[in-house]
């Protein structure tokens, strides 16, 4: 026999999704006490914008809200099925942490046996700016979210801080993110918004007590795996606050690459201090590094990092507002890079090196490529640290089971910089535009010598030069160096640097491989430039049509420069010059003539210390003829004279230069008078910032590098990329770098190109 018991009905309904409104069964009724001690309120109202149609009965009264204070006992009913339709709840608990201990550990839903409403629960805590508060967050974390935007499960929490009278939205968030604490400065209000359908039974969060964090705020972000997240300054889309700092702390895996992008900002009207962004990298010698908001920011950031936003004096009549909507997008690290602001990749070491992965395959490693694309005023430098380049030259054959190929170019021009080997005196090349690198492997030998790549890349101010070489050789070996784009020659209007150096103890012996440079210029003039690295050296500069420099000494760090022309046909320019060393010797000479001049003047002194005696016969007799304030020192050295100009014949002439006297006949022997205003002026730069290159058609002020403060150590990145095998060709030779190859890649498409077509930039 089926028993209809009511009552049990009912209570299954009540607690069950409604879809429809129960008729004609008994409302059930609800009893909430909050303690005393607990200092919670409870507040029911109703629904903005919903009419009165349903009320609450508390005993025999009949009312719209209900307000439930500490200590009170209220037992209640709605007078209809769908209560959650109609009235939304405040549960609302005041914490007093400046007059007593608070009450720190898990926030707790309470009080129990609430009905099932929307409801919000608010805890008001109530600090001292000297102590900072801490929201520890359970896991899955928080995801911040902009105004007006909803959460997928109706499930948000809001946060304010509370500093003497004024209160900060810091923002509101949803669960499943990355968000997972946020200490705050003084007191906070926090609240969660719950549906009333939510089968959520736990806050979620604890609140810690901290020291003070001298802020307004500071946000921890864990980013695990491939992951983005967009984070917003408080108050948005409304201002910062004055003249306040907050911080964002990202905690990334130091496998995992960062790259930050501002989507929305604003600036106030500053009349004090300036708006910034700072970033602090652990670790880093450079901290903080400082940008504006309007600064291309940093990508490719090597594990954690802290981000800080920085207000300033805004001006009293129009203050204008600061905000900022910004996303971290984190990645694994990828050979696809993107440096698009010179501080901070100027910091940062590429390292170009076949991987293990690669190396350690079955199948044998023909050639593997780098494909290096600078953006505009940023340019590529390539260094081999510890093994150092070696240029394939006839007189000089790479003999290793590898070379590198390196090719620049742009949509105008094309240059093949050389193949060169590991084991040589170039310590680094830079190029201004466009590179490839072409690794290829001549013999099983590169599964050993690969063990050993030290190729780096990284990215340099803007050079004027097409290439600059920096060569550091060993002293007992001669060293080749040419032009690039050997034996086909320069392109026209191309110039070309190398940076020698020389140790302080040996003396380099500089020589051509011809007398002349062998072509004829239609437009322009083509020029050979040296110059020593030294103070008042005088600079030799060599035109297309006059015979090149005979060898000669160089006791300093000196420059070679190229700079072609427009040549007449298509023979085109090309140079190669050698290098070698010796220890300095002191010339025998200079030597002898120190020696008579200090023989003269000892005679002198004897002839005048016997006359001086004849008339001063009590005066003691001399010892010797010696005069130790002769100054025997070899001439020519800055800094070895103890008298001043004035007090010495440094300045008088020993020997007259022929050219001095007979000047004017040397220049009607070439015919020309005046060198010709346009092609050509002496070098009078700074040392040691560029190289001593003339321009091939008008004159460019030399550029200027103000001294920089010691750099950082760099980042070291690990490089991936996908690879393509493919069978050699039946009778395929390999060359050993003998042949220069023309480089027909297609240099638009690059290993460092912007992925900003995809949204996401590295």
């Amino acid at each position: 026999m089926f028993v209809f018991n009511r009552a049990k009905t009912e209570e299954l309904l009540r607690h069950a999704p409604r879809c429809c409104p129960l008729t004609g069964l008994h409302q059930a009724s609800f009893t909430i006490s909050p303690r005393t001690a607990d200092n919670i309120t409870v507040m029911i109202k109703l629904r903005p914008g919903v009419s009165p149609s349903c009320q609450i009965r508390v005993k025999t009264v009949i009312r719209s809200e209900l307000k439930i204070k500490p200590g009170e006992n209220v037992t209640f009913t709605f007078t209809c099925s769908t209560p959650e339709k109609h009235f939304i709840m405040e549960i609302q608990k005041n914490i007093d942490c400046v007059s007593g201990p608070c009450p720190f550990g898990d926030v707790h839903l309470y009080p129990p046996g609430l009905p099932r409403l929307n409801r919000t629960f608010i805890w008001d805590v109530k600090a001292s700016t000297k102590a900072g508060l801490e929201l520890k967050f359970s896991t899955p974390w928080l995801r911040q979210i902009e105004p007006g935007e909803m959460c997928p499960d109706f499930v948000s929490y809001n946060i304010n801080s509370c500093i003497d009278m004024a209160t900060v939205n810091i923002g509101t968030f949803c669960r499943n993110g990355s968000v997972s604490r946020v200490k705050l400065l003084g007191g906070v209000v926090m609240s969660l918004h719950l549906p009333w359908d939510s089968p959520l039974t736990t806050s979620g969060f604890n609140i810690a007590n901290r020291a003070s964090i001298k802020r307004l705020c500071i946000i921890e972000s864990i980013l695990k795996g491939e992951s983005s997240i967009t984070l917003m300054s408080p108050n948005y889309p409304l201002g910062f606050p004055e003249d306040e700092l907050m911080t964002w702390q990202f905690v990334v895996p130091s496998n995992m690459r960062a790259s930050v992008f501002f989507h929305n900002y604003s600036l106030s009207n500053c009349e004090r201090k300036e708006e910034r962004v700072e970033y602090y990298i652990p670790g880093s010698l450079s901290n903080p590094e400082v940008f504006k908001l309007s600064d291309s920011q940093p990508a490719n950031i090597a594990g954690s990092f802290n981000l800080s936003l920085q207000g300033c004096d805004q001006d009293a009549q129009n203050p204008g507002i600061l905000r900022l909507l910004f996303q971290v997008v984190v990645q694994h690290p990828q050979i696809d890079e993107s440096c698009v602001d010179l501080r901070w990749c100027q910091r940062r070491i590429y390292s170009l090196s076949v991987p293990k992965a690669i190396t350690q395959l079955p199948i044998r490693l023909h050639k593997f490529i780098w494909k290096l694309l600078a953006p505009d005023l940023i340019n590529i430098e390539i260094t081999s640290p510890s093994l150092k380049l070696q240029q394939h030259v006839p007189e000089q054959r790479c003999n290793t089971s590898y070379s590198y190929s390196i090719a620049s170019a742009t949509p105008e021009t094309e240059l093949n910089v050389g193949v060169f080997c590991p084991g040589g005196s170039i310590e680094k090349i830079q190029m201004r535009n466009n590179i490839t690198i072409s690794l290829k492997t001549f013999s099983k030998g590169f599964l050993n010598e690969s063990n050993h790549q030290d190729l780096k890349m990284s990215f340099v101010p803007h050079i004027k030069d097409e290439c600059t070489f920096t060569v550091s050789p060993d002293p007992k070996a001669k060293v080749y160096l040419q032009t690039p784009n050997w034996p086909y020659g320069l392109p026209p209007y191309v110039s070309i640097s190398w940076y020698v150096l020389v140790p302080s103890k040996q003396v380099a012996r500089l020589g051509f491989s011809k007398d002349r440079m062998g072509i004829a210029c239609e437009t322009g003039r083509a020029y050979v430039n040296i110059k020593e690295e030294t103070l008042g050296a005088e600079e030799t500069v060599c035109r297309e049509d006059e015979l090149l420099p005979e060898p000669r000494n160089m006791y300093h760090n000196f420059w070679v420069n190229v700079s072609n022309c427009k040549p007449v046909d298509k023979t085109q320019l090309t140079l190669q010059f050698w290098v070698t060393f010796a220890d300095k010797q002191i010339d025998l000479g200079v030597i002898l003539a120190v020696v008579a001049g200090a023989g003269v003047l000892a005679a002198i002194g004897l002839t005048v210390c016997c006359v001086k005696k004849k008339k001063k016969k009590n005066q003691n007799p001399m010892v010797g003829v010696y005069n130790p304030n002769v100054n025997t020192q070899v001439p020519g050295k800055q800094g070895l004279f103890t008298k001043g100009r004035k007090n010495n014949e440094s300045h008088v002439y020993a020997v007259i230069d022929d050219a001095m006297v007979y000047g004017h006949l040397l220049k009607e022997s070439n015919g020309s008078v005046a060198p010709e205003v346009d092609v050509y002026r002496p070098f009078d730069g700074p040392i040691g910032s560029l190289p001593p290159s003339p321009p091939p058609l008008y004159f460019r002020k030399d550029v200027k590098r103000s001294s920089n403060a010691e750099e950082p150590p760099p980042l070291t990145d690990t490089d991936h990329d996908t690879y393509t095998f493919a069978h050699q060709k039946s009778g395929q030779s390999e060359d050993n770098g003998d042949t220069n190859e023309k480089n027909n890649g297609d240099m638009s498409v690059s290993l460092l190109e912007n992925k900003e077509q995809d949204g996401l930039v590295e």
